[in-house]
């Protein structure tokens, strides 16, 4: 650990230093919070961005042989490993003295709940910021418990991750929980995606250019393509893989998510109340999936990897179809994909425009050209880019097409000091109360209506080779168009 500590964070406005806080995380020793949550809640307080005064209070089961006393060497540990920046006595030791351990389990909290007492005590804190870094299936019993325990107040919000639920029914039921210990208005229902300064700059390229947001409808878009595929394999990973697969995983969750950003009408505020409104109408507006178009797949050697049955039928790869009903869009098909073990790692948005008629250029460049589309290219990967492919005269004698792009780049055009990434901008509004880019009840129980025609009759699976596109029926399902990332 390096003396030196990093710059001093600029003086913030009041209205983005959080009030006294007592955050408790559940899960604290399992890999959220060692890849996430304890990195995200340091960078936070060498950015300046914590509460003046805070505590953080870990717990997990007594088996995980964690106490309060090699608590801060682990946290350390963690910070060094996974942390974004060098740790610094500076930042480091106020942070390691706001630590603090307690084992707990869903039938003995007592301790933990008089722990969160004294801490919140000591640093004259109301607001609690309780995390659930655990399990699905642990969600409801831990809920109950935090309940009876007491640890949550009405100045308690909850930090609950995905998947919520795994269908309608049970959605339902886990809002129900949810909602016998806390209010709406305190859950904070959590998809890192939309934390991404990249997702977020959607709306900022759409709705601050008219540019943009004059074509960004059924006149003159022809399709909408939102791609995630990925090179790992579930690496692990078989345990939840298994039981969730990749439609729960990845479609109802974060495809759906930027689908909704995507294809919303222009709120009237960029506030919690705004969008989440204008999302949900996306999402009542939304067809309930088409099994025939949908496209399960499975990358072989799956069922080779540890811990997965040698029979599995879980899907690795989802490609579908999804048409939102309403007078923007109606008639454009949404394409949206996601696999692992594919041929690259991506998060891309892509609107395909309408071509225009060409018959004023020569025969020739127009076949030759016929197969590039025009195309908006929004890659959200960190840090982030946008890519505007385009027709233009070719330099010489003839008026001769030919391929050139706009290419815009947060790297080349930004200075990252204030860059935070997606989790720990959810973090810094949780603790701030604003619920802007988090899901309400109503719209994911929505979002499981939308995919239960798929659960209910799930489409053939396919294999394909890692490394990959996928079956040629990913392909096939976007025909007369193409895919943008793919391999031609």
């Amino acid at each position: 650990m390096t003396a030196a500590g990093p710059a001093a964070s600029p003086k913030l406005p009041v209205a983005l230093t959080p009030d006294p806080t007592v955050l408790v995380l559940f899960g604290v020793t399992g890999d959220l919070a060692r890849r996430k949550l304890l990195p995200g809640l340091y960078h936070l307080a060498a950015a300046g961005l914590m509460p003046k005064r805070y505590q953080i209070v870990g717990t997990a089961p007594a088996e995980s042989g964690m106490d309060q006393e090699s608590f801060a060497a682990y946290v350390q540990d963690v910070l060094a490993h996974f942390g974004r920046r060098e740790l610094s006595n500076r930042v480091w030791q106020p942070f390691s003295r706001r630590l603090r351990f307690v084992p707990s389990q869903p039938e003995k909290m007592q301790d933990l709940a008089q722990a969160v007492t004294e801490a919140s005590a000591e640093i004259k804190a109301a607001n609690r910021l309780i995390y659930l870094a655990v399990p699905p299936d642990a969600f409801s019993p831990m809920i109950k418990a935090i309940g009876k325990a007491k640890i949550a107040t009405a100045a308690s919000r909850l930090v609950i991750e995905k998947p919520f639920g795994h269908d309608l029914a049970s959605a339902r039921a886990l809002n129900r929980a949810l909602h016998r210990v806390f209010s709406e208005a305190q859950i904070y229902r959590i998809d890192h995606f939309l934390g991404k300064e990249a997702v977020q700059n959607i709306l900022a390229i759409r709705f601050a250019n008219g540019l943009f947001e004059a074509a960004w409808n059924r006149e003159h878009v022809a399709y909408v393509q939102i791609d995630i595929p990925e090179t790992l394999t579930i690496e692990g990973r078989a345990g939840f893989y298994e039981a969730t697969g990749a439609f729960r995983d990845m479609v109802v969750t974060h495809l759906f998510q930027l689908l909704g950003f995507v294809a919303m009408e222009p709120p009237d505020h960029f506030d919690a109340l705004s969008l989440q409104s204008t999302k949900r109408r996306v999402f009542l507006a939304m067809r309930p999936l088409d099994p025939a178009r949908v496209v399960y797949g499975q990358y072989r050697g799956y069922r080779k990897e540890p811990g997965v049955a040698k029979d599995s039928t879980v899907e690795t790869l989802v490609a579908l179809e999804a048409w939102i009903d309403n007078p923007r869009w109606r008639g454009v098909p949404f394409y949206l994909r996601t696999g692992k073990a594919m041929a690259r790692s991506a998060l891309t948005v892509t609107l395909g425009f309408r071509d225009p008629p060409r018959h004023m250029f020569d025969r020739v460049a127009q076949q030759k050209l016929g197969e590039s589309p025009n195309e908006l290219v929004l890659e959200l990967a960190d840090p982030g880019q946008v890519h505007i492919p385009f027709l233009a005269k070719e330099p010489g004698p003839t008026m001769t097409l030919a391929e050139a792009a706009l290419n815009f780049s947060y790297a080349d055009s930004f200075q990252a000091a204030n860059e935070l990434e997606a989790y720990e901008r959810l973090l810094h509004d949780i603790m701030l109360g604003d619920q802007t880019l988090f899901n309400g009840a109503s719209a994911i129980e929505r979002l499981w209506q939308v995919a239960a025609p798929v659960q209910a009759n799930p489409p053939a699976l396919l294999p394909y080779a890692q490394g990959s596109w996928g079956p040629k029926s990913v392909q096939q399902l976007v025909e007369p168009h193409r895919w943008h990332l793919g391999d031609d």
